[in-house]
């Protein structure tokens, strides 16, 4: 299965190897190199490259590559699920997932890669068990096994690591028993100049922080599961009970972890939240131009758009721009020649307008095509798609728990063409 693996940050310096079966020499890492510099924009680097002797698969995450080498073929998303579990285990320990993070817990991180991976296969990639086997790095404990020579590796072999649910400690134990579910989407879209949608489509996740004692089971109904496209689930999760009954019926995982993702990809399902009005435009002879922006909200189901960030890229022969914003202020980087508008609250009684010229350089021709304008907000307590959480139900233990969802509904890559 896998090899090896190698961190390398954004610079492509090599920091940190860890090798399973044998030691396979960092020359093969320059092939990766040789992908990075083509495709320029590290998010453009193939996630899976042949060489010769080896199959080279990576994830981007947090301005750093994880790259695993396999000497053999095997399902690509099987090893990019692993790399990602990896980055999340780091993030859940270390509370970033950086370089310097990551070389100041060296030792922590080669015990986690040790015990995540066993001769090249996944083994324990569940936060609370690892947790039972490594403890957390703190800083007391940090002086304490400097003085003692000890180390974070804990010395009994943790429960739930031989039950059918290996996911969750036995004896969890709690004063407050309570469990919330954050509904969290993100609206991917494309609006051409007269406002009609051309493409649009929404990514959710549903993230869960369940604190509960003992081991209870619980049961979580939607009022409208129907409209979900493309579901990806916790392990948890019993698969056959949703493909049956759309029932998500699980044991859960103690603390935070992310139940379910999934996909809606119809375009009549997904409402655009905000309307743009604009206009902008440069004369074919001299050396100007004008903007018009005015931002309102479409469908949002009366809640109140927030955190509202408006990005005009300019072409390059724009050097300066006199605009005037009706609400919040804007900022013009001349080195990106990048229009940033932070409007933050959408108040629908005074609609937010940002207007004026833009300087050209003298004799330079008008630009091809009009700069896109790209969207950015959030939404509290709304789930775009209309997905709503009709109830919670817990089996197995006696306790009363205290329960909540939240709904967030945020701009992936909102862009409006104008």
């Amino acid at each position: 299965m896998i090899h090896s693996l190698f961190l390398i940050s954004h610079a492509g310096d090599l920091f940190l190897e860890k090798h399973w079966k044998s030691v396979i020499s960092r020359s093969v890492c320059d092939y990766f190199f040789e992908a990075k510099e083509k495709a320029g924009d590290p998010e453009n680097v193939a996630p899976v490259l042949q060489t010769p002797h080896h199959y080279l698969i990576s994830i981007y995450r947090g301005k750093l590559f994880f790259l695993s080498v396999t000497q053999t073929e095997v399902p690509p998303l099987f090893v990019i699920e692993f790399l990602h579990r990896v980055a999340d285990t780091f993030q859940d320990y270390f509370g970033e997932c950086s370089e310097s993070v990551i070389k100041e817990n060296t030792v922590t991180v080669y015990e986690l890669l040790e015990e995540m991976l066993d001769n090249g296969f996944p083994l324990a990639t569940e936060s609370n068990v690892l947790k039972e086997m490594i403890r957390p790095p703190t800083i007391l404990r940090s002086v304490v096994n400097t003085l003692t020579g000890g180390s974070n590796v804990g010395g009994i072999l943790p429960t739930g690591q031989l039950s059918n649910v290996p996911w969750r400690r036995v004896g969890v134990k709690y004063t407050n028993n309570e469990a919330y579910f954050d509904v969290i989407e993100e609206i991917d879209a494309i609006l051409d100049k007269s406002g009609t949608t051309v493409f649009a489509e929404i990514q959710g996740v549903i993230e869960a922080c369940v604190k509960l004692s003992g081991m209870p089971d619980l049961t979580l109904s939607f009022m409208n599961p129907r409209l979900l496209d493309d579901v990806s689930f916790h392990p948890c999760v019993r698969f056959k009970r949703w493909e049956s009954e759309r029932v998500m019926s699980f044991i859960p995982p103690d603390g935070n972890f992310r139940l379910m993702s999934y996909h809606v990809s119809s375009q009549n399902l997904v409402a655009i939240p905000v309307y743009v009005k604009q206009n902008i435009s440069f004369l074919e002879t001299g050396s100007c131009g004008r903007l018009d922006i005015t931002i309102g909200p479409k469908q949002t189901m009366g809640k109140m758009v927030e955190g509202l960030m408006v990005t005009i890229p300019m072409p390059k022969s724009v050097l300066s721009v006199n605009l005037i914003a009706t609400q919040g202020t804007y900022t013009f980087d001349l080195t990106t020649k990048v229009v940033l508008w932070d409007v933050g609250k959408l108040n629908p009684q005074k609609l937010p307008n940002l207007r004026g010229s833009l300087s050209m350089q003298v004799g330079a021709p008008k630009p091809e095509e009009n700069p896109s304008i790209n969207i950015d907000l959030k939404i509290q307590q709304l789930a775009i798609s209309g997905l709503k959480v009709s109830r919670l139900d817990m089996y197995g233990e006696k306790y009363k728990p205290f329960k909540g969802v939240k709904y967030v509904t945020k701009a992936g890559k909102f862009q409006v063409r104008t």
